[in-house]
């Protein structure tokens, strides 16, 4: 089949979205496939480059040759993750299954467009995650989420929730009872060969000043405003408890953004410099290397703007047991591989994390589960052969 993939944002910008589409393109090519996806043209060399290595090779020409053809279209109208591209309504009409990574403001109404013009042509929406802010962006997603996606996903022939738990208490919660026929279950997934247990590298430990003997934690995750959601804050407030009653713990935090600066002088302002590294974008190829070093993964976002945590499944392939917010759609995959805490309180996640560091929890034992669960229920192919097996009962449903 001829699939197309359009989705706001694409490696090698840092996000789950972008990664869950990369995914499932790479998947479906692997099934023989031919699939395109489309995405706004919105890199400069300075931003698709390791920070630590400003002389690597351009991310984005691996993906156009190895994964499946990107076609990054120069926008109308860009700000920030919204791009509007008029032209990827020219390029669907050849496509045997059109499916929108959704929220993708300003080309998800070209999208709906297209379809109501072609109603025989599969259309398949993921609906990812809540669009949630203040001030008049959270007026905004608000009046967009009560008006344009209801229309939006009602022209969907099947769509698409990483877990019905998220789905039932986020924006479109009415839309999921109301037709619930149109709606299917299917989780994101991970690369059980890429992300793997291995032993430690001593060489992050030397670059990083830290010491081997002392308890690693990670985040990974973006680090512009368009992942506020993601708790930095929440994190480095906890860590600060965790100094202050002598704990010791070594924190590296991985991704890019406009805030990071800010968070930074957070950490300072918490007197957190030496026991803190944020390392920036890190290469793909390295990027293993730091789920092995560490010994806890934390994503403690703050609001349903994260939907599922890509990175928690990462770290568990990667044998690295995960803590979490107790939020929808998170704790589904926390849960089984980790702890939970509630989202934005920092004592309970600072005594959280002192508990799982403690003598009395068999660490060993909480790693293999986390691998477990990952090689089990969320191995990509498994995924992938899902998502194909649902595009052809779409197809089938339309030839009837």
């Amino acid at each position: 089949m001829k699939i197309a993939h359009i989705v706001s944002t694409y490696p090698p910008y840092y996000g789950g979205m972008g990664n869950a589409a990369f995914q499932m393109a790479g998947g479906l090519v692997h099934l023989g496939h031919d699939v395109v996806v489309y995405t706004p043209d919105r890199y400069e060399p300075k931003e698709i480059r390791p920070a630590h290595e400003p002389s690597a090779p351009v991310h984005s020409k691996k993906l156009k040759t190895t994964i499946a053809t990107v076609q990054r279209i120069a926008p109308a109208f860009l700000y920030g993750n919204a791009a509007v591209m008029p032209k990827v309504k020219k390029e669907l009409d050849v496509f045997d299954v059109v499916h929108l990574h959704y929220p993708f403001f300003g080309t998800a109404n070209t999208v709906r467009k297209w379809k109501e013009q072609n109603p025989d042509k599969p259309l398949v929406i993921t609906y990812h995650m809540d669009t949630r802010g203040t001030g008049w962006k959270g007026l905004f997603f608000s009046y967009y989420a009560r008006y344009w996606m209801p229309k939006i996903l009602d022209v969907a022939d099947g769509i698409l929730a990483s877990s019905f738990d998220f789905i039932a208490a986020s924006q479109a919660a009415s839309l999921l009872r109301e037709r619930p026929s149109s709606w299917k279950e299917l989780p994101f997934g991970v690369d059980i060969e890429r992300f793997q247990p291995r032993e430690k590298p001593q060489r992050l430990f030397q670059e990083l000043a830290f010491d081997p003997a002392a308890p690693v934690v990670l985040f990974v995750g973006g680090m512009d405003r368009a992942h506020y959601f993601k708790g930095i804050m929440v994190l480095l407030k906890a860590l600060f408890l965790l100094k202050k009653n002598n704990t010791p713990v070594q924190t590296i935090f991985v991704g890019e953004g406009d805030l990071r600066e800010e968070y930074m002088l957070e950490a300072r302002g918490l007197g957190l410099e030496k026991d803190v590294q944020f390392v920036g974008a890190v290469d793909d190829a390295d990027l293993p290397s730091y789920y092995t070093l560490a010994d806890l993964l934390v994503l403690p976002s703050i609001n349903t703007g994260e939907a599922f945590g890509m990175v928690l499944l990462e770290a568990m392939a990667s044998g690295v047991p995960v803590l979490a917010s107790d939020l929808p759609g998170v704790r589904t995959v926390a849960e089984k591989g980790g702890l939970t805490f509630p989202p934005g309180n920092v004592e309970e996640l600072a005594k959280q994390m002192q508990a799982y560091f403690s003598d009395a929890v068999d660490r060993d034992e909480w790693k293999k589960r986390a691998r477990f669960v990952a090689e089990t229920t969320y191995a990509w192919p498994r995924i992938i052969q899902s998502l194909d097996a649902y595009y052809q009962e779409l197809v089938e449903r339309k030839t009837v």
